[in-house]
């Protein structure tokens, strides 16, 4: 019984080591082909990335190499022909080309930050501050009525952007001889959560500029200029 029971797990295990075989030929290539992938697959990975890396930094050197030239007018001609990397590259092209034109040809340096505005594929932040700047150009050619809708439109928006809108349109409200909107955006700035210290400073010296009273955040009272002056100086005078 010893030599049948061997001699039969000899033949099974030749039939399971032929359909191993059998198998492997049939299905091998197929886990051959998964290495092959995975492999060829990583290997593209890398070279992708060594490709993005090479074209960033031949952007960069090319930034740098226009931002090198000494005339304002030649640095805005090199910008121009820098070749960008995407839309993104492009828009921080054409806004840097926009500031370097903005002394010699600012009407030029308002059409080529509205250009950037109007780029639907980068994301929406770079078109709010290429408005934001457009409209911030005294002689950019653009209408009183259309930089107050532009500027109203980014003032519905959230973040420091809403806050340098509302900021941009009391100064609008200034140019037209109406100083008490101005002082009311302006106190509305001051007391906002969301505003810069800088921004609140902005807006307090042009209050009182103005003569108004700018609002002290977390009090419902205003305080007159010079107010916390006075009160600091009675504390300090000896009782009698």
């Amino acid at each position: 019984m010893s030599n049948n029971d061997s001699f039969i797990e000899e033949v099974s295990e030749e039939v399971r080591r032929d359909r191993l075989f059998a198998l492997m030929r049939r299905y091998g290539w197929i886990a051959i082909l998964a290495v092959l992938l995975l492999v060829g697959g990583a290997a593209y990975n890398e070279w992708r990335k060594a490709q993005e890396r090479a074209e960033a930094e031949a952007l960069g050197d090319a930034m740098l190499a226009a931002l090198e030239t000494e005339d304002r007018s030649a640095r805005v001609d090199a910008l121009a022909a820098v070749d960008p990397a995407g839309p993104g590259s492009a828009a921080i092209l054409q806004m840097m080309a926009a500031a370097e034109a903005l002394e010699s040809d600012p009407a030029g340096a308002a059409e080529r930050l509205m250009s950037v505005a109007q780029m639907t594929d980068i994301p929406l932040i770079y078109r709010q501050i290429a408005t934001l700047k457009a409209v911030m150009i005294p002689e950019g050619g653009m209408e009183d009525e259309a930089r107050r809708a532009r500027l109203e439109d980014l003032s519905l928006g959230e973040g420091v952007i809403r806050m340098l809108a509302e900021e941009q349109l009391a100064y609008l409200d200034i140019e037209a001889g109406n100083d008490a909107a101005a002082i009311e955006r302006l106190n509305a700035i001051s007391a906002d959560a969301g505003a810069t210290p800088g921004l609140r400073r902005r807006a307090t010296q042009v209050i009182v500029a103005l003569g108004g009273e700018p609002v002290v955040p977390g009090n419902a009272e205003a305080s007159a200029p010079g107010a916390a002056a006075e009160e600091g100086a009675a504390e300090a005078a000896p009782s009698e």
